[in-house]
């Protein structure tokens, strides 16, 4: 009977694992549609992307009931009780992802209606490089990989940088021109949602670490 209920906690486990990844997957998704609707100028994309919002809401739904059940009903401790407390906080980074590619979505609605103020260079550059963080970190919380998630934190930085570049290009442009004052804004709102889909990645990293290794990196502690 001890096997079989062992046997089942595992199922359980990897169960919870499953549901991150499916959650993961999709909000990559979301955010490389999100991207493709702007740069292609194809709003039906962003439509498809808030269609998307409400399956990652309701797997974030099911991970937590799951994560509740294990610790009230499985009393886990050490490695499993981390496992358990980080898959729920992911969850809630995974969902906040993915309303940030909703977000980018209805910037891209409206940008799509009207002449298009610059080519996309530095933006498709951002993202690339968030859709990166995002893999890498799912993937460092698959395999337990605290290196992999170390890279994605030091990446951060990189895309800090980019979105001031960003800000800043803009602001001259508005300043030239007074008629590009609502594009350039909503592409300053793209470029934050974006750098703030990094902060979340960076989130899911930390975690890892934390994770694997009991290093809390957070806010700098920690850190190597």
């Amino acid at each position: 009977m001890a096997l079989h209920t062992d046997k089942k906690y595992e199922e359980e486990l990897q169960d919870l694992k499953e549901d991150i990844l499916k959650m993961g997957g999709l909000v990559e998704e979301m955010m490389i549609l999100s991207m493709k609707s702007l740069v292609d100028r194809n709003s039906k994309l962003a439509q498809q992307v808030m269609v998307q919002d409400r399956e990652a809401n309701q797997l974030e739904l099911e991970i937590d009931d799951r994560c509740v059940k294990l610790l009230a009903l499985r009393q886990p401790a050490a490695s499993d009780l981390r496992f358990i407390i980080i898959g729920l906080r992911i969850s809630k980074d995974l969902e906040r992802i993915g309303d940030l590619a909703v977000d980018i979505s209805q910037q891209a609605e409206h940008l799509n209606k009207e002449p298009q103020l610059k080519p996309y260079v530095t933006l498709p550059e951002i993202a690339q490089k968030t859709q990166i963080m995002v893999k890498n970190a799912l993937d460092s919380f698959v395999h337990k990989d605290a290196q992999k998630a170390q890279k994605v934190c030091e990446m951060d930085d990189e895309v800090d940088d980019l979105k001031d570049f960003i800000f800043k290009e803009l602001t001259e442009i508005m300043l030239q021109d007074s008629s590009s004052v609502m594009r350039s804004v909503r592409l300053i709102l793209v470029s934050r949602h974006l750098e703030r889909i990094a902060d979340h990645a960076t989130n899911i990293a930390e975690e890892v670490i934390f994770m694997t290794e009991g290093r809390d990196i957070r806010h700098g502690q920690g850190a190597v």
